[in-house]
C-alpha cells in the first residue's frame, strides 16, 4: 500500500481497514470506520470503534495501543501519522443491524420505502428492526428500511418501559 495521502483510494483504504479490522474485533469492539488525511507533514488516521456494550475509556486505550503497534509493524503503512481512535457519535448513521441493536430505545428517523417515519426502536433481529410508531408496534424489514439517525431527546421517557410495550 502507498503512503497515505489526502484521499486515499479505495483500495488503500480497503487494506487498512483489513489490517485494522481484526487487530479492533481481538479487542472486542467492532470497526466502524477507517479515514486517512493528511495533517501537515503527517497522515491523520481516524479509527471508529463501538461495542455492543458501550465503549469504554480503557477499552479504547487498549484497541488504541494495539491500532498503533499494528501501524507501526505494519510494512505496508509508511510514514509518520497520528492515531485517533474514538467511538461513533449520535449522529452516526444507523446502517447495519448492530447500529440498529444499540439504538434500542432511542427515538429515531428513518426512511421507509422512501417516506419519513419516526419511531421509537424496540429492537433489532434477523428479519428486521422492530419501532414503535405513535404508540403502535411496527416490524419493518431490513429490505423497506432505509439509514436511520438517533434523535436527540433532552427528556427521554423510561427506556425499559418502552421495550415492555414492544
Amino acid at each position: 500500500m502507498p503512503p497515505a495521502q489526502a484521499g486515499p483510494s479505495d483500495a488503500a483504504r480497503e487494506q487498512l481497514t483489513a489490517l485494522l479490522a481484526p487487530v479492533v474485533e481481538s479487542a472486542g469492539y467492532d470497526l466502524e470506520d477507517v479515514t486517512v488525511s493528511q495533517a501537515g507533514r503527517r497522515s491523520l488516521v481516524r479509527v471508529i470503534v463501538d461495542a455492543d456494550g458501550g465503549v469504554d475509556l480503557d477499552g479504547v486505550a487498549q484497541v488504541s495501543r494495539a491500532v498503533s503497534d499494528a501501524l507501526d509493524d505494519g510494512n505496508d503503512f509508511a510514514g509518520p501519522f497520528v492515531l485517533e481512535v474514538s467511538s461513533p457519535g449520535v449522529d452516526r448513521p444507523l446502517r447495519e443491524p448492530r447500529h440498529w441493536r444499540r439504538a434500542a430505545g432511542r427515538l429515531v428517523e428513518v426512511t421507509v420505502e422512501d417516506r419519513a417515519l419516526a419511531g421509537r426502536v424496540l429492537g433489532a433481529d434477523d428479519h428486521g428492526v422492530r419501532l414503535d410508531v405513535d404508540g403502535a408496534p411496527r416490524h419493518i424489514p431490513w429490505a423497506a428500511l432505509g439509514s436511520g439517525k438517533v434523535q436527540i431527546e433532552f427528556n427521554r421517557p423510561d427506556v425499559g418501559a418502552e421495550q415492555e410495550r414492544g
